[in-house]
């Protein structure tokens, strides 16, 4: 087998949805939704090995710490396990008062009946019924009419309300999905929804939540949210209804479906962090949530620190979080390109400057600190890499704020480095070539071991130092304008070696009694060379003395 040339034999497309008033291109998501995770249920029965009870107690702290208030926390009929978990919360308890715990059950009045028993003492809580309504459901899998289909409907509404009834001491929220909705009528399934609505009468101080799923995700984003924006329009007594979203992403694209169905009128999200669920998954409510964030809309949630957040889902869920995936993965805050990296370190040097709050730096939609990372991911270097790449890692790992020209001639090492090893370079790795670079420590070149700087009778500055070369120390001296001039002086007066000073920079290196200052200078040698120095030192004018000593160790070659 393999892929038709002509797949509209065998494939047909979508149909559009008759809204030709469409309203939701024009509209602006200014709030967030109220979030459901499903986690605990959706992605939980989509995992090869599903959570035990440890790991979904900890999934279960881990949503409350994020801040979520509806948990789907199981399916307590489907066995003994999500059962005696689901009892557990309630004997123990451990449901905050805040929030309202939701489990699924099938339109069966025995199934029904032990998901009320599961969750009966709760203060809270959400029977959510379902059962299929789409074509391709009524046709194959039951050989159902409309009608039968509508008869499941109102048995489930029935259950629930009659179930609730024998346990008045919770207060019960209801929830009813015309599974499969994304590829049924839109007219019929508003008939399941008015159906339901009959028997369990919501008021709008108590709506009832009818969730819309795009239960296998069958056209363009588009699609759906003009399905959400006609159900919406044309649904009986819209105000005691709170239409919630619920996407699976089969065609990549279940965030951009629950964002527009919001635009569309709906009130609510459902979905898994990180998008766990079935197949390609469900939405994944960390996205939706920062999407919301980066545009000045506050979530409502709280992912300030998303790596303890992604630590326990993989550990839950015994599945890694891609490293490209949005805001979480370790990947995405983190550029390898040149002309990437240039853009950004000019971009964090810009926000310092800024006298306001807002963000603006290239490629990175969103401040890598709100989620608790660091910045010294925010660049890595490989053979890819510019110099505004290891000028970055080495600045944020050393304190070093290279001159632009020094970073140029710097490159070289690094590039040569990179292409021996032909791996990303770590800071490590940079630190040492440059410490090779500049003879920062070689004992075969020159090396400060002492000096003192006196003021001579015709204003002129003298160094007196040792200096040691191949582990012979040797006292030198000369004179000059000042302490670069005098070291200069001493170097060409006993050792031979030509330079001239063309450019000279310091800065601190970090602040209180242990500061220290690293200066640099840009050198000329007797046959035209340009050579860099660098010197790191408590005390600065020790540093620039360094400096010159590392400048005349590159002109020594």
């Amino acid at each position: 087998m393999t892929m038709l040339k002509i797949p509209s034999v065998k494939y047909r497309p979508f149909p559009q949805v008759p809204l030709p008033d469409r309203q939701w291109p024009s509209r602006t998501i200014t709030k967030a939704p109220r979030w459901l995770s499903t986690d605990m249920r959706d992605g939980n029965q989509s995992l090869i090995d599903p959570m035990d009870a440890e790991k979904k107690a900890r999934f279960f702290d881990l949503l409350l710490k994020v801040g979520l208030k509806e948990i789907e926390v199981g399916f307590p009929s489907a066995g003994a396990t999500e059962y005696d978990f689901i009892r557990g919360l309630v004997d123990q308890g451990r449901i905050p008062d805040d929030v309202m715990v939701q489990v699924l059950t099938q339109s069966r009045a025995d199934l029904i009946a032990t998901t009320f028993e599961s969750l009966a003492g709760a203060k809270q809580a959400i029977v959510h019924v379902y059962n299929a309504v789409s074509p391709l459901w009524r046709d194959v899998v039951f050989g159902m009419s409309q009608a039968q289909i509508i008869d499941i409907a109102r048995a489930g509404a029935t259950g629930l309300r009659d179930q609730a009834a024998r346990f008045p001491q919770t207060d019960w929220h209801f929830e009813y999905s015309p599974e499969t909705f994304s590829t049924a009528e839109l007219d019929f399934s508003i008939a399941a929804c008015e159906a339901v609505m009959e028997i369990l009468q919501p008021t709008v101080e108590k709506p009832i939540i009818l969730n819309l799923p795009a239960t296998v995700e069958a056209a363009t984003a588009n699609i759906y949210a003009d399905q959400i924006e006609y159900f919406c329009r044309n649904l009986p007594h819209r105000d005691r209804a709170v239409i919630s979203l619920h996407t699976h992403n089969d065609r990549g694209t279940g965030v951009a479906a629950a964002e527009l169905g919001l635009m569309a009128g709906a009130d609510r999200v459902e979905g898994c962090l990180f998008g766990n669920g079935e197949r390609t998954g469900n939405c994944c409510l960390v996205t939706v949530a920062l999407n919301l964030y980066t545009q000045g809309v506050d979530p409502e949630l709280d992912f300030s620190d998303i790596d303890d957040v992604i630590q326990t889902v993989e550990y839950c869920n015994q599945l890694p979080v891609a490293e490209r995936h949005p805001y979480g993965g370790e990947l995405v805050f983190t550029a390898f390109s040149g002309s990437h990296q240039d853009a950004i370190k000019k971009g964090f040097a810009a926000q310092e400057r800024r006298n306001d709050q807002m963000w603006a730096v290239p490629y990175l939609p969103i401040d890598p600190a709100d989620l608790g990372r660091s910045y010294e991911a925010v660049i890595r270097v490989n053979s890819q890499s510019g110099k505004g790449g290891f000028a970055w890692v080495i600045e944020q790992d050393q304190g070093l704020k290279l001159p632009k020209k020094m970073q140029a001639d710097f490159s070289r090492h690094v590039q040569a480095l990179a292409d021996e090893l032909g791996r990303e370079l770590h800071a490590d790795d940079i630190w040492t070539v440059f410490r090779k670079a500049y003879r920062l420590d070689d004992p075969q070149h020159f090396q400060l071991v002492d000096y003192e700087e006196a003021k001579a009778h015709d204003g002129t500055r003298v160094f007196a130092g040792k200096i040691a070369v191949a582990g012979q120390v040797q006292s030198v001296s000369g004179r000059g304008n000042g302490l670069i001039s005098s070291v200069v002086a001493t170097l060409g007066e006993h050792f031979g070696i030509t330079i001239d000073v063309r450019d000279y920079s310091e800065h601190a290196l970090t602040g209180g009694s242990d500061a220290r200052a690293a200066a640099y200078v840009e050198c000329v040698t007797g046959d035209g060379r340009v050579v860099w120095g660098v010197g790191i030192d408590e005390d600065v004018a020790t540093a620039s003395v360094r400096a010159v000593l590392s400048a005349a160790n590159a002109a020594r070659g």
